[in-house]
C-alpha cells in the first residue's frame, strides 16, 4: 500500500508511466491474438488495420477512465469485484461477438459507411473488455484512484493510464498483419471468404475458452 500511496503523491505522470509499462508488455502479449486474428481475417490492408488498432486503443482508454472513476467513488471494493471474473466474461462475449460479425454475410443492404462503422466497433469493444483483466498495474491504478475518494480525479487517473497503455507495439505489428492478409487475398482471391470464417471461428473459440475459465 505504501507504493500505491507514493503513486498518488507523485502525481499523474507516474500514472501515465504505469500505463505505458502495460502497453509495452502485458497488453501486446495478451491483446495480439484478438486484434491480430481480426486484422488478418479482414485482410483490408495496413490502413484499415491501423484504424482498427486505434479503435482498440480508444476502447482501452475509455475502459480505464471508467474503472478509475468507479474506483474513486467505490474504493477498493472494485478490485475485489474484478477478481470475481467479470473481465473474462466481457472478453469472452466481445470475442464471440467479433467472430460472429466477421462471418456475417457481406452482401447485405447495409451501406459501406455503416459497415465500416460497425467493423470499427468490434476492435473498440475488444479493447474495452480486455482492460478489465486483473493485473498488478491495474490494481495499483484502482488503489491510487480509490485513495483520492473522488470519481472525477479517479477518471483522470484512469484516462492517463489508458493513454500510456495506448502506446503499444501493436501499432507496428497489426498493420503488418493486415497487410499480409490483404496480400493473401490478392494473390489467392478464394482465400478471402475462408479467412473470414476461420478468423470468426478462432475468435469464438478464444471467447468461449475465456468464459469457461470462470464457470
Amino acid at each position: 500500500m505504501n507504493a500505491v500511496g507514493s503513486l498518488g503523491e507523485v502525481g499523474m505522470v507516474s500514472v501515465w508511466l504505469l500505463g505505458l509499462s502495460v502497453g509495452f508488455t502485458t497488453c501486446t502479449a495478451v491483446c495480439l491474438p484478438y486484434l491480430g486474428t481480426w486484422a488478418l481475417s479482414r485482410g483490408e490492408g495496413s490502413g484499415a488495420a491501423t484504424m482498427d488498432t486505434f479503435a482498440f486503443a480508444m476502447g482501452k482508454v475509455a475502459a480505464y477512465a471508467l474503472l478509475g472513476g468507479v474506483a474513486g467513488m467505490m474504493g477498493e471494493i472494485l478490485i475485489t469485484f474484478l477478481k470475481g471474473g467479470i473481465g473474462h466474461w466481457l472478453i469472452g462475449l466481445a470475442a464471440i461477438g467479433s467472430g460472429i460479425w466477421l462471418m456475417w454475410p457481406r452482401k447485405t443492404h447495409m451501406s459501406c459507411r455503416t459497415r465500416h462503422r460497425a467493423d470499427g466497433a468490434s476492435p473498440f469493444f475488444m479493447g474495452f473488455a480486455l482492460s478489465f483483466t486483473p493485473s498488478t498495474p491495474l490494481a495499483a491504478l484502482l488503489a491510487a484512484s480509490a485513495i483520492t475518494g473522488d470519481g472525477l480525479l479517479g477518471s483522470v487517473y484512469g484516462f492517463l493510464f489508458g493513454l500510456g497503455a495506448a502506446f503499444t507495439p501493436l501499432f507496428l505489428v497489426i498493420p503488418l498483419i493486415g497487410s499480409f492478409g490483404r496480400t493473401l487475398q490478392i494473390e489467392q482471391p478464394w482465400l478471402g471468404k475462408w479467412l473470414l470464417y476461420m478468423g470468426g471461428v478462432a475468435l469464438m473459440v478464444i471467447g468461449i475458452r475465456r468464459i469457461l475459465l470462470v464457470m
